[in-house]
């Protein structure tokens, strides 16, 4: 580093290491001394640290050393020469031979100054330059055979040259003004030099740089090469200079901005105080250290920062302050970055949701497989489901589960009857009253970013004139747009690609395609009567006997009471019925021991009935009446499978078709297709055609008040029609669905399970099913279905053979031909 001499006003080079200090003062100008003097064959050898002796330069050196403080001693005795040379590397603390640089310079020590601590340090100017031949003893101090080494620098100055000169000026100039620690002195010192020679070894002695790049220039023996080497070296050190005062500049921009921000706060909060408001700036100040504990992105800390400085300029008083205080606490609130740690253990999970739920294995197995990806990839994002079926089946509560397997927080966004898109996307802040919306509030309250989050009822999502909620979802519910959710109240975007989402619904049909598209639907069908069985012994019994305060030794149920429950006292796929009726019997028994009043502490059918009255349904629904034209169908309903009967009547007329029971166009379609059928194939079951002339005929769907609809009833209505036109007998026990076209072709239906389910509740038997249905039926348990006989149908012709039987109900109506004024008997 170069610095101004308070002695002389020299100026001086500070070398930093630990062993040698440096100065260097220029004391040549244009009288410099001959470099080029006669050179002794052998010298004592300097070895010196860190820098680089040039010839004309003076330079102080620090002697510590013991050959080093032998040699100088020798050498003041005489005529004072010794050979300089730098080590290869510097921190050898007993330097060799093999150590040194080959080339030095000759140096005649001016002046030796004995320190305290037994060091010297001397006064050395460079003279001329020599090479090391041959050392010949290290002891007691270095030895060496050496050969002067010419300096071949222009003695008459061309164009080149003194362009070079100036070159090197300037650069050193320009160096002197991007270092502020050089005092300006030394840019007269620099101007003031006209020999090439000098101003080379003055400026690279003076350089900032490496060891061997300034032996480097030593060992150069042509002097122009020396110099346009030295204005390279020069050149670099501006750039690195040039970049260090950028850099240096910034930071200095930057802290005199924390300074001016600091020093207006203090003069706001002093103003504060005289106002009498001390809080606000408390406040703000807490404010600010709760933000600087998030772990939000550059953006969002921005964005935070700037609604701070208007918080901070509004009046206390305003309403503007209390909104913007809100949304402020708003985002410190909301958990940024901030995930629970998911319990990855497979085995847990399938315990935890076995001990919250009976069978639903689909959907176990479906958040097993999402756990087991999760373990092998740590960064998943979070799946969208969509339980579907009917009410009371555990749709919601098995949310909850997963929440408790995963060991993740839970939150509940309720959809049914929303219509207003604002409580999807939040409400602008400049409505008096705003608000974020579910999903933001849902995170806050959660108090993580990856919660598992139950979307219930999406299916009773509504729309108005306040927009579509349904088409807001479609963001959140995008796995690639819903990293970059954006509330209309946040105003900056939140990450719900963490989130697992589990949508509830009773049916797709009201689910937008678009957003139905986005969710992985699973199915919940409808619980089987051994089912309900396990469940109610496993979870419901135990679960209403807490609520009531019971204790187990205090009541208990056989398993046909509770098979009584189900069967006479609740008719649905769920379970939410069963739950109720249990909880009542619960609290009149609660009541009895509350009053002291004897009771049954084991509850049998008998009690059953006792406690909650006659029967509300009959356990045989099957109605075996012995009139042609009634078949038992079965349909699927939200609440599950239920059976239907479809009706079937001929009376004498002119061909007229009534069609009653509230049925839907698809459902009146097929009884159209099925008549059509049984007309085109009336000769193969023996029926006279005319008949369909002569006869109303008139088919009717009990249960009117309940709107019907579905392709499915087609074989339910042509057996009925083929069994009023014969007045055959239909087989006993036996439901069948499936669709019917003209060519006879009976097509697969849906809601199969349901279905079957609702068969073996109501007794039925035998069941006819289309044939490419068959595959659904593999999927349900076999023991659920042992009771059940199955018929599996390609043609309308297997249903008819399979369903009639060949002989005639019971006081069959003879169907009479009228023609040419006789009548003919159908027979």
């Amino acid at each position: 580093m170069i610095r101004k001499s308070k002695k002389n006003n020299s100026v001086f080079l500070n070398n930093e290491d630990n062993n040698t200090s440096v100065e260097v003062i220029p004391i040549f100008g244009e009288n410099s001394p001959n470099y080029n003097e006669k050179v002794p064959e052998e010298i004592g050898i300097l070895p010196l640290r860190n820098t680089v002796l040039y010839p004309g330069v003076v330079v102080p050196v620090t002697v510590s050393r013991k050959k080093a403080i032998r040699l100088v001693k020798k050498v003041s005795r005489g005529d004072k020469m010794l050979g300089v040379v730098a080590l290869k590397n510097p921190g050898v603390e007993e330097p060799t031979a093999q150590d040194l640089y080959s080339v030095g310079t000759l140096g005649h020590i001016l002046k030796i100054i004995n320190m305290p601590d037994g060091s010297m340090t001397i006064i050395v100017q460079g003279r001329g330059r020599f090479e090391i031949q041959q050392f010949l003893r290290e002891e007691p101090y270095f030895v060496a055979k050496i050969q002067g080494l010419a300096e071949n620098f222009p003695t008459h100055y061309t164009r080149e040259v003194k362009a070079l000169m100036a070159s090197l000026k300037d650069a050193a100039i320009k160096i002197l003004k991007l270092n502020p620690d050089i005092p300006q002195e030394a840019q007269i010192a620099v101007d003031n030099i006209e020999s090439l020679a000098f101003l080379t070894h003055f400026l690279a002695s003076n350089l900032n740089a490496e060891l061997p790049e300034k032996q480097l220039l030593l060992e150069i023996n042509d002097g122009v090469e020396r110099a346009t080497k030295l204005l390279e070296f020069m050149l670099r050190e501006i750039q690195i200079l040039e970049l260090k005062f950028e850099i240096q500049s910034k930071a200095h921009s930057d802290i005199e901005q924390q300074q001016r921000d600091y020093f207006l706060r203090q003069q706001l909060k002093v103003l504060q105080d005289e106002l009498g408001d001390e809080a606000g700036g408390v406040k703000i100040d807490e404010l600010r250290q709760r933000a600087a504990q998030k772990k939000w992105n550059e953006q969002v800390a921005k964005h935070f920062e700037r609604e701070l400085v208007r918080l901070q300029r509004a009046n206390p008083a305003s309403p503007e302050y209390a909104i913007n205080l809100n949304y402020i606490e708003l985002l410190l609130d909301l958990p940024w970055g901030e995930y629970s740690e998911d319990n990855l253990d497979l085995h847990n999970a399938q315990k935890v949701l076995d001990e919250d739920h009976y069978g639903l294995e689909k959907v176990k197995e479906r958040i097993l497989e999402y756990l087991a990806v999760l373990k092998l990839k740590k960064d998943l994002r979070g799946p969208i489901l969509c339980f579907y079926g009917p009410p009371g089946v555990g749709k919601t509560s098995l949310g909850r589960s997963i929440a408790r397997a995963l060991g993740r927080k839970y939150a509940r966004i309720s959809l049914g009857g929303l219509h207003d898109e604002a409580e999807i996307r939040g409400h602008r802040k400049t409505y008096i009253g705003a608000m974020p919306g579910k999903f933001i509030s849902s995170i806050k309250k959660a108090g993580t970013s990856n919660p598992v989050m139950i979307l219930d009822e999406i299916d009773k999502i509504g729309a108005d004139y306040k927009g579509d909620p349904a088409s807001a979802l479609l963001e959140v519910l995008d796995p690639e747009q819903n990293s970059t959710f954006t509330d209309n109240y946040l105003e900056v975007e939140y990450d719900l690609s963490k989130v697992l989402f589990i949508a509830t619904a009773n049916t797709l049909d009201t689910i937008h395609p678009a957003l139905r598209d986005r969710m992985e639907i699973i199915e919940i069908s409808g619980y089987t009567t051994e089912e309900k069985l396990e469940i109610a012994k496993k979870h419901l019994i135990r679960k209403q006997r807490e609520e009531n305060g019971l204790k187990a030794s205090q009541i208990s149920f056989t398993d046909s009471a509770i098979q009584t429950i189900i069967e006479n006292y609740t008719r649905e796929s769920g379970v939410r019925n069963l739950e109720r009726k249990i909880g009542t019997i619960m609290r009149k028994v609660a009541k009895s021991i509350a009053l002291q009043e004897p009771y049954s502490k084991k509850i049998t059918p008998a009690v059953v009935e006792q406690l909650l009255g006659t029967p509300i349904f009959d356990k045989e629904t099957y109605e075996n009446e012995e009139i042609a034209g009634i078949v038992t169908g079965l349909a699927w309903t939200a609440t599950g499978g239920e059976i239907l009967f479809v009706e079937a009547s001929l009376s004498r007329g002119k061909g007229k078709l009534t069609i009653s029971g509230q049925l839907g166009e698809v459902m009146k379609e097929s009884v159209t297709a099925a008549l059509s059928y049984l007309k085109a194939h009336c000769d193969e079951y023996g029926i006279d055609h005319r008949l369909f002339e002569q006869y109303d005929l008139h088919i009717h769907v009990p249960a009117g008040a309940v709107p019907k609809d579905g392709p499915s009833a087609g074989i339910t209505i042509l057996t009925a029609l083929a069994s009023a036109f014969t007045q055959r007998k239909v087989k006993e026990k036996i439901a069948m669905t499936g669709e019917i076209t003209l060519r006879g072709k009976v097509l697969p239906i849906g809601g199969v399970k349901e279905k079957l389910l609702a068969a073996i509740r109501a007794g039925i038997t035998e069941v006819i099913l289309p044939k490419r249905n068959e595959k659904d039926v593999k999927e349900i348990p076999a023991h659920y279905l042992k009771k059940l006989k199955i018929h599996y149908v390609d043609t309308a012709q297997e249903v008819l053979q399979i369903a009639l039987l060949p002989e005639k109900v019971a006081n069959a109506i003879e169907l009479k031909v009228i023609e040419n004024e006789k009548v003919l008997v159908n027979d």
